[in-house]
């Protein structure tokens, strides 16, 4: 029986121990602030951008949003970037996605600027990432490698299988693997023979939003199977990428849905949004 990598327990240490160090930072004059920007309704991009509110207002971090109607045009929502970019009290950025079709998502990221954009979609910080330099690291990527530090998973020299190759997690996790020193294998919807490659893996990160995708038999006995996937069903409840209750038998660590990787997705934003306002005080 796997053991569970409790996602909520350790997002809430860490924003605990983030709260110390806001404390620390408003003595010194220093501020932390986040701004969101969220384009159009989409209902699960309220319910994120509410969880990020909650947890800015739990840390202390300062907080604007800015809700934009979905017939915005382009030039309108870089020019909204550029002042939020202007304001020296904002130290992060970040744009709630999707956004509707019409707009330019890779331009509006180039437009966060590096030392504000705490998402890590920059590219400047993803190019950072891929040469080993400090940056902003995209925050599920990032709360996964902690996770698998935290529970003392082994990395260095064993086999790592990510299904999925999505800018947000799945390439970013790459490189966040292979500092670690993982052997890694990216599949994708055009990989053949899927499951011979997963079942030879020590770790299978999942995340490409296909409810219980990833079945027992694709895993090795004693893998460690983290899910990033959040899918609802028909009846309205969430679930994961891979068939938690067959897998739990098999895997010696997994991650649960919901309560794995969402909340160190936060916990993440917000480490990120204190390391901004730190670099940004020296300047």
């Amino acid at each position: 029986m796997a053991q569970i990598m409790d996602g909520k327990l350790l997002a809430s240490k860490i924003r605990e121990e983030l709260k110390q160090e806001v404390e620390q930072l408003k003595q010194e004059n220093i501020y932390p602030r986040l701004a969101v920007i969220m384009v159009g309704g989409n209902p699960a991009s309220k319910i994120y951008v509410r969880n990020k509110s909650k947890a800015c207002d739990e840390i202390g971090i300062e907080y604007e949003e800015y809700l934009l109607e979905d017939t915005i045009t382009n030039d309108k929502l870089l020019g909204l970037i550029d002042k939020l970019n202007e304001k020296k009290e904002v130290h992060g950025i970040l744009l709630q996605s999707p956004i509707p079709k019409h707009l330019d998502i890779i331009k509006a990221f180039e437009r966060i600027h590096p030392d504000k954009d705490v998402d890590g979609f920059n590219p400047i910080n993803v190019g950072k990432l891929n040469i080993g330099q400090d940056c902003f690291i995209s925050c599920t990527p990032h709360g996964i490698i902690r996770m698998l530090e935290e529970y003392n998973i082994p990395i260095e020299g064993k086999e790592a299988v990510i299904i999925g190759r999505s800018n947000l997690v799945g390439k970013p996790l790459i490189q966040c693997l292979l500092t670690k020193n993982a052997t890694v294998t990216v599949c994708h919807s055009k990989t053949q023979h899927l499951e011979q490659i997963t079942r030879r893996a020590d770790i299978v990160i999942a995340a490409l939003g296909k409810a219980k995708f990833i079945t027992a038999d694709m895993i090795k006995e004693g893998a460690t199977v983290v899910d990033v996937g959040i899918n609802r069903t028909e009846e309205g409840k969430l679930v994961g990428d891979v068939d938690f209750d067959a897998i739990e038998q098999k895997a010696s660590y997994i991650t649960p849905v919901p309560g794995g990787v969402g909340p160190m997705t936060i916990a993440m934003l917000m480490e990120n949004v204190v390391k901004a306002a730190k670099k940004q005080s020296m300047k």
